[in-house]
């Protein structure tokens, strides 16, 4: 009997260590990760680190010093731009090397490398929408520029030399769960990244519902439910701003086709209210320290690991401070001793869509200008992890990439429901761009005309360049590739074989609408319209609500004697206009007396809330709930054909219908045999708010809370179960200045007083380090979370002390 065991606990260990070292299915080879001396417990960092570090790495000209500081956050001084760069490059990939290669995998169509078949379908999408096509026209002009080329090779240099400075053991933790190693870096990968903040900024398409509400509709009830201007908007540029420039020639409106009646049966990713950014900078006079003050919170997605990684870049002629995208050089949000500067997205149309008519099954020649016009074809070769090397064939038009023919399409593949079969798709992030030149110069910029002039070389995506110096200067500017199209075009699906739906170049970069020194005293950005109707030039016709940057401008305008506290409580401002403009219209037409017990109850708190969404408001959770379903109980009847797939109008028609249009024949459900009235939605919107949580909660008490509905979170970048955050209890909302829903917020949240020694302010919500079992991983997420700030570090030079360095780095090349 005791051989038997002996025999079956020997075939047991054979059997587990086989399973234990193999991949099966999804699951990683467990050996691997759990091994004591390979696995995951060689990535555990303490939050102890050693004072001294001394490191020969080749490549370097000269000496390089980096101090760390209580965060892990290293301010890097070099001699020269080339090792600040190299430098920049190695620590960046040091504490983010597994996001660097993961996020340019993604963006490229390259995971079916790593995970296998299951990622083949994204892979051709990516490849498809012409992600590593933008990149690689990137590349050659940013090699063009030799300052850039030396920055971008520097970089690419200094990530490959920690690269190979690895052994297996020493990879990061994701690299072992998901088996497989790091490649060397390119400049290619860099360009990838700036493209990837591209695609995350296009937002999303509306053209393919707006074809189908035009074919449903007509053009007159279109225009109406979703005009060109909102009702209500406080735009960026502050009305009557004067143009000081005389404007080009803008292309005439073509007369509208509506000849095609094609109802296009996709469901497209569509553009999503509320999630948006905030900028603003306050004039030396509203400041009670003498000189600008600038705030910036761009809001994303929100991953661990982070966004952002946070830096200090000093070399011989420059020292700027603030956040760079791990896998690029340079800072994108940030300061310096004379200015600093921040962004949010400006939401404009870049993307078109065109419809090829090919002239037979080939594919060779489509229709265009009267004649037939050759394609071209690009061959992707993608490779598999456990299959086959594929090959998938891409034709393009001078427009862009058709993305896919309808031998092409998938099947149940939902990312392809963007994307309208034999449609080419027109993306300024497929054009060359030098838009690392922008950053590398607004860090070394030391005035206004610094600024101005890096903004010329900046392309894609289009983003709000706030800007403030020490000369007391303040100044904004919705700045990019903008391009120069028909008042319109691109709300529609565009006809691809007429010229006079081509873009038109770009809008002159200095005609770009821009304001400096307004005299209302401070400049703002919400992601609302740049311009009022008098710009001369058509940038888009829909953009994020105006409840945020009225907030915004409202309490601006009264500010005085500000302070870093006065701007910080403003990115924290948990006020809902929307919630001003409805709320009180809303109640009137509540029917108190058929309201239960619960629903009565629910009535009385929301009449006392004081419309902020803070945490702990169970009036928020009643109001979110009401409004919402108020909405779909408005508009599902008419805009929700499953055939026909069209989007709703915006908030802002729906706050016009609600206020101003009692009895609009769109209160009606076309689908019931009664005529509904304005008052009954709303009164059937609220039971069903309360109803709703009652489900969910039960009887009212704290778990009817705000925080708690909400259920902040900051998820794993690749979503893996116990790497993203815990459920964080905070206020916020859509329609307020700070506009945190579940997983997406302000990714970086930066505060800078100007003056002859600047301080500065900013977190982000989750740590310097893209180690799962470092300290500095999460280190920063509560205090993200509780709307604080973490003063930031600012080192004249690399001899300034601080009780804050915790450890030092000396480089050497031998």
């Amino acid at each position: 009997m005791k051989i038997v065991k002996a025999v079956f606990a020997g075939l047991f260990a054979f059997a587990l260590i086989v399973v234990l070292n193999t991949k099966l299915g999804d699951i990683p080879p467990l050996a691997k990760f759990l091994d004591p001396f390979q696995g995951f417990w060689t990535n555990a960092e303490a939050k102890e680190q050693n004072p001294e570090n001394n490191l020969i790495i080749k490549g370097l000209k000269g000496d390089v010093e980096i101090h760390f500081d209580d965060q892990m956050i290293p301010h890097i001084f070099a001699d020269n731009n080339h090792d600040l760069y190299y430098a920049q490059g190695y620590i960046t990939a040091k504490d983010r090397l597994w996001q660097m290669d993961f996020q340019t995998r993604y963006a490229s169509g390259r995971l079916s490398e790593v995970v296998g078949p299951k990622a083949i379908e994204l892979d051709r999408y990516q490849r498809r929408m012409g992600m590593t096509f933008g990149a690689e026209n990137m590349v050659k002009m940013m090699m063009e520029d030799p300052e850039i080329k030396e920055t971008m090779d520097a970089y690419t240099a200094g990530v490959n030399a920690y690269i190979h400075s690895l052994n297996p053991g020493d990879y990061p933790l994701e690299f072992k769960i998901l088996d497989y190693a790091p490649e060397d870096w390119k400049p290619l990968n860099s360009a990838l990244l700036l493209k990837l903040m591209s695609a995350t900024l296009a937002g999303g398409s509306n053209e393919f519902y707006m074809n189908n509400i035009l074919s449903k509709f007509g053009p007159e009830i279109t225009k109406n439910l979703f005009p060109d201007y909102p009702y209500r908007e406080d735009p960026i540029i502050p009305v009557g701003t004067t143009w000081d420039f005389d404007p080009i020639k803008t292309p005439s409106v073509p007369k509208l086709n509506l000849s095609d009646k094609t109802a296009y049966n996709i469901k497209t990713r569509e553009i999503e209210e509320g999630i948006g950014s905030n900028n603003w900078a306050i004039a030396a006079e509203k400041s009670a320290g003498g000189f600008p003050i600038l705030a910036n919170d761009p809001h994303l997605d929100l991953t661990l690991p982070s966004i952002w990684y946070q830096i200090q870049l000093a070399s011989s002629d420059m020292n700027s401070c603030g956040v760079s995208i791990p896998g690029a050089p340079g800072i994108i949000i940030g300061f310096n001793q004379n200015v600093a500067w921040g962004v949010t997205n400006v939401g404009a149309d870049v993307l078109d869509w065109y419809n090829i008519k090919f002239k037979d099954e080939s594919k060779k020649e489509y229709w265009y200008n009267n004649q037939w016009n050759p394609t071209k074809t690009r061959i992707e070769t993608i490779q598999v992890n456990g299959g086959k090397t594929l090959t998938d064939t891409v034709i393009y038009t001078h427009h862009g990439p058709v993305v896919y023919t309808s031998q092409q399409r998938p099947d149940n593949f939902s990312m392809i429901n963007n994307i309208p079969t034999g449609h080419a798709l027109r993306w300024v992030a497929h054009d060359g761009s030098n838009d690392t030149r922008t950053f590398f110069m607004l860090n070394r910029a030391k005035n206004y005309a610094d600024y101005r002039k890096a903004l010329t070389y900046y392309s894609a995506p289009a983003q709000n360049f706030i800007f403030a110096s020490v000369d007391n200067d303040i100044a904004i500017t919705p700045n990019g590739y903008l391009p120069l199209k028909w008042r319109g075009q691109g709300k529609f699906l565009l006809d691809g074989s007429d010229p006079a739906n081509d873009w038109q170049g770009r809008i002159p970069a200095e005609h770009n609408p821009t304001v400096k020194n307004p005299k209302r005293k401070f400049v703002s950005s919400a992601n609302q319209f740049p311009n009022d109707p008098s710009y001369p030039y058509y940038i888009n016709w829909e953009y994020a609500g105006y409840e945020r940057s009225h907030r915004i401008n409202k309490r601006l305008a009264v500010m005085t004697q500000a302070t870093v506290d006065s701007l910080q409580n403003l990115q924290n401002d948990n006020y809902s206009v929307l919630a001003e403009n409805i709320l009180p219209t809303l109640k009137s037409l509540v029917d108190i007396k058929s309201l239960n017990a619960i629903e009565k109850e629910g009535f009385s708190i929301l009449s006392k809330w004081n419309k902020h969404f803070n945490a702990d408001e169970i009036g928020a959770s009643i109001f979110e709930l009401w409004h919402k379903n108020l909405g779909v109980q408005i508009w599902k009847d008419e805009f929700s054909d499953p055939k026909t797939p069209m989007r709703f109008p915006s908030r802002d028609r729906s706050v016009e219908l609600l206020l101003n249009e009692p009895n609009s024949v769109w209160y009606d459900n076309v689908n019931t045999a009664k005529k509904e009235t304005r008052t009954e939605l709303v009164n059937a919107s609220f039971k069903f708010a309360i109803d709703s949580l009652k489900r969910k909660y039960g009887s009212i008490d704290k778990d009817w809370e705000w925080g708690n509905l909400k259920s902040t979170n900051v998820p794993h970048l690749a979503k893996i179960a116990g790497f993203g955050s815990k459920n964080l209890y905070n206020g916020g909302s859509k329609t307020s200045v700070n506009a945190v829903s579940e997983t997406n917020g302000p990714s970086w949240r930066m505060i800078v007083a100007l003056g002859k020694n600047v301080k500065a302010y900013g977190v982000f919500p989750g740590g310097e380090s893209g180690n799962p079992g470092s300290h500095y991983y999460d280190d920063m997420v509560d205090t993200w979370s509780d709307g604080k700030l973490n003063e930031l570090v600012f080192l004249k030079n690399k001899k300034e002390t601080s009780k804050r360095i915790i450890s030092t780095w000396k480089l050497k090349n031998k």
